[in-house]
């Protein structure tokens, strides 16, 4: 990250559009999730322009650092990439006097990306923020949509239980060489216990070989990112390395075969303000179209709406008139997940722990508990009948 020479040099109108005081353009790193091998994220990699490391309190680095983070997008991923993003934030905007929520989601969203699509990575200068500013500019964030990530080694572990961010980067010199270090093993268990506890999801930085996911994964890391998965010349789109398979003794013996994402399919989602009649165009306009996840403004699935009770809801007497102009929410069942590591066969056995509803799609989330896709129990049935 570059240094601030002269505290009191205000960055020109151009520093934005300039990406960086070093002149390097941005880099993009895949996020990859550690048990599927998939692309689940895509970080935007670039030191910080001169001048939006301190704040004067004019409300100016707040501005120049949303329109920064908008410029970024539009010179690398765009709207185009359904993936989402993680950007960087210059902490020092969190203590501008602006209100830096709303001017962020403006200038995102001109650039086509909802907050709901947008991580963004305080930097490492967050340790010199005063702590009840810290708490306060992440709730105002997320009360936007947006979600925030911290470093391990710029932030406390009272401090990240307290504030809750989307992301916690465990810092390279803990990932490194981890398969060989049980302290660093350790520590990074730990870390990763205490995120999760509290709905936070650890991110191993720098990963470089294979047996380190391997042992990131026994510590219950789940994303992970580095020069192991792509070169620093990946661009969104391209392959990454595919990640080791479990090894055999680290399988119960009970869930070896495939995985429930062979049989996944695409799934039709709405937001939770959906009406009853949104829904029922959408089972009309597809006749093999089995349930309808509802999503909230992470993606994550908050209800699901089976084709058949819905039909009789909707169609009977009155019920066209009770339900299609309403949220769709009303008719919705809590969704039954399954993480997209899962096996086939655990996930029937997530299908049958319901008997009323045993045929119902069971829907596949990713490391972020966001909708990947559903599964139709009739595919997982049939498939390993004949195995």
């Amino acid at each position: 990250m570059s240094t601030l020479r002269n505290q009191h040099t205000r960055p020109g109108p151009d520093a934005v559009e300039r990406g960086s005081g070093s002149g390097r353009g941005p880099s993009f790193r895949p996020i990859v999730d550690l048990d599927s091998g998939a692309v689940v994220a895509v970080e935007i990699v670039v030191p910080v322009p001169r001048g939006l490391e301190r704040a004067d309190g004019s409300g100016r680095v707040a501005s120049l650092s949303t329109e920064w983070l908008s410029s970024l997008v539009r010179s690398g991923v765009g709207a185009e990439s359904p993936l989402p993003l993680i950007l960087p934030l210059p902490s020092a905007a969190l203590a501008d006097r602006a209100d830096l929520p709303s001017l962020a989601e403006s200038a995102l969203r001109r650039a086509g990306r909802r907050p709901r699509d947008v991580t963004l990575m305080l930097t490492p200068d967050l340790v010199d923020l005063p702590r009840e500013r810290i708490l306060a500019g992440v709730v105002g964030l997320r009360a936007r949509g947006f979600r925030c990530g911290f470093g391990t080694a710029m932030a406390r572990p009272d401090l990240v239980v307290e504030a809750a961010p989307f992301l916690i980067r465990l810092d390279p010199r803990l990932v490194s060489g981890i398969d060989g270090d049980q302290r660093n093993g350790g520590i990074v268990e730990g870390l990763t216990r205490i995120g999760r506890s509290g709905g936070v999801y650890a991110l191993a930085a720098e990963v470089t070989r294979s047996e380190e996911v391997v042992r990131l994964r026994a510590c219950g890391v789940r994303l992970g990112s580095g020069d192991f998965f792509a070169d620093p010349g990946w661009r969104p789109g391209e392959k990454v390395t595919p990640v080791p398979e479990p090894t055999a003794a680290a399988l119960d013996g009970s869930d070896a075969g495939p995985r429930v994402t062979e049989f996944m399919v695409p799934p039709v989602d709405f937001d939770a303000e959906s009406t009853g009649g949104q829904v029922l165009e959408a089972f009309t306009g597809d006749t093999a179209l089995n349930s309808v996840v509802l999503i909230d403004h992470q993606d994550k699935p908050i209800g699901v709406i089976d084709r058949t009770r819905f039909l009789l809801s909707v169609t009977g007497r009155y019920g066209h008139a009770l339900h299609a102009k309403r949220p769709a929410l009303r008719l919705a069942e809590s969704p039954r997940t399954v993480p997209a590591w899962t096996s086939a066969i655990a996930a029937l056995r997530v299908a049958g722990q319901d008997r009323e509803r045993v045929y119902d799609d069971l829907i596949v989330t990713n490391p972020y508990g966001q909708c990947l896709g559903v599964v139709h129990v009739s595919d997982l049935i049939q498939s390993l009948s004949r195995r």
